[in-house]
């Protein structure tokens, strides 16, 4: 099944049939809100969103270990994210839809990164930590509706809450990532570890702050008025997305933890079995 994550502005989605609200804790501590099951049109989907509602968490905040562990256990396989981005590339122009293929993590260590430790040990591959099935869907769909939209990038996720500093949107660019943003980590690597198909749309809001005239640098006035205009047009990337045949994830994803895991399952506690079977589903 499909699960939505909704970033900035996209708190909930307009005309989906709602059948179930999931609310609770789950080990891994309390979600950023409900995980809303439904649908739109034939297809069956959850939607959860990032930020709460009403947008009360800043991205340092978020329990992402508790939103992919919660979307998992309500029967997710796939997540395709929504998020605000800054770019760091002339072509990907502020207006522009943009999904990153590769990360690059800027934060400092303050977050919740894994399911594991505390006396279950797994080191999961990230190599390749996006769906190109996924990726492939909504380029198909995005041509179709003649919507721009850029592949292959490298998304820099960077701590905030605060912006970036020229230095640091300079030095971003030189180790090749073509987006910034505050949220894809550690949320594309643990639902590597919850053997989900991820992949985000990046809604490009700014330059970031690198370009030479200061009047191109980012605002956050700036960043929510065109973000705004952009998330018409992810919505509509999104519907068509939804009315195509369902992506297959990919084997080597769903499959992730076969190869990762090094504590036997006769050394975990119930509780530490109870919680890594949702994630082996």
């Amino acid at each position: 099944m499909l699960a939505i994550i909704g970033g900035t502005g996209l708190y909930d989605l307009a005309g989906m049939q709602i059948e179930q609200r999931i609310d609770g804790s789950t080990p891994f501590g309390v979600p950023s809100g409900s995980v809303v099951r439904g649908r739109i049109g034939n297809q069956s989907l959850l939607f959860l969103a990032r930020h709460g509602a009403g947008h009360r968490l800043l991205p340092h905040e978020v329990n992402y270990r508790a939103n992919i562990f919660a979307l998992k256990r309500a029967g997710a396989t796939m997540v395709l994210g929504f998020s605000a981005v800054g770019s760091l590339a002339e072509h990907i122009a502020p207006g522009d839809l943009a999904m990153p293929e590769q990360y690059f993590d800027w934060t400092r260590g303050t977050r919740e990164r894994t399911f594991f430790g505390h006396g279950v040990a797994a080191h999961v591959s990230t190599a390749n930590p996006v769906s190109a099935a996924l990726v492939d869907a909504a380029a198909a769909s995005a041509q179709l509706l003649g919507i721009t939209l850029h592949r292959g990038l490298t998304y820099a996720c960077v701590e905030g809450p605060r912006l970036g500093t020229r230095a640091e949107s300079l030095f971003l660019r030189q180790a090749g990532c073509h987006l910034v943003g505050m949220t894809n980590v550690p949320e594309a690597f643990l639902a590597r570890e919850a053997q989900m198909a991820y992949a985000t749309v990046g809604i490009v809001t700014d330059y970031d702050c690198w370009l030479e005239d200061p009047a191109r640098h980012v605002s956050v006035s700036g960043i929510f008025e065109l973000y705004g205009q952009s998330l018409a047009t992810a919505r509509r990337l999104l519907d068509h997305w939804l009315a195509q045949p369902v992506p297959t994830p990919e084997l080597t994803i769903r499959t992730a933890l076969q190869s990762a895991m090094l504590t036997p399952d006769a050394a975990l506690t119930p509780a530490q079995f109870s919680w890594l079977s949702v994630l082996r589903q």
